[in-house]
């Protein structure tokens, strides 16, 4: 019996799932535990599907492309780990996040009217201070930009 490989393309295909799947935690607690997200979280949600969309059109092509598609992923999730630090340590002790770095983009870019249902801001960022397990729902996207950004770098050397 052959065992399975996990190459290059696996990988890039397993963090558009697992980003994918963060989201729709993210959604699934907001419509079914009416946690509403704040434009900290809007912008995690982001970073999320632009990884997944990027991981897999670079799972479809090789070389020069794939690095380039690969390392603007490695870049996204880092900005990521930042915003879920930034949400955590500075976002949640605030009263309000309007004409936050986070909202300006989220507006800016016009997701949130292009896709509401996703990306509208519906909540303020100490209403979007909570825990999971003892552990801030910020936390918990920090560490699945952290595994995305390394599955991708994995991929990206061959590993």
């Amino acid at each position: 019996m052959a065992a399975f490989k996990f190459g290059a393309t696996q990988r890039l295909y397993a963090v558009a799932v697992l980003c994918l799947a963060a989201v729709g935690v993210a959604m699934f607690s907001q419509y079914m535990f009416d946690l509403r997200p704040c434009p900290w979280c809007i912008l995690q949600r982001l970073l999320f599907t632009l990884i997944a969309v990027l991981c897999i059109v670079a799972a479809w092509l090789r070389g020069g492309p794939r690095v380039a598609l690969g390392g603007i992923s490695v870049l996204l999730a880092a900005g990521g780990i930042a915003a879920a630090l930034w949400q955590n340590l500075v976002a949640a002790k605030s009263s309000s996040c309007n004409l936050t770095f986070a909202d300006k983009i989220i507006t800016g870019i016009g997701v949130d009217k292009l896709l509401p249902s996703v990306f509208k801001v519906t909540g303020s960022c100490a209403e979007a201070a909570v825990s999971i397990l003892g552990v801030p729902y910020e936390f918990w996207s920090l560490a699945v930009f952290g595994v995305a950004g390394l599955l991708v770098l994995s991929a990206l050397r061959g590993r």
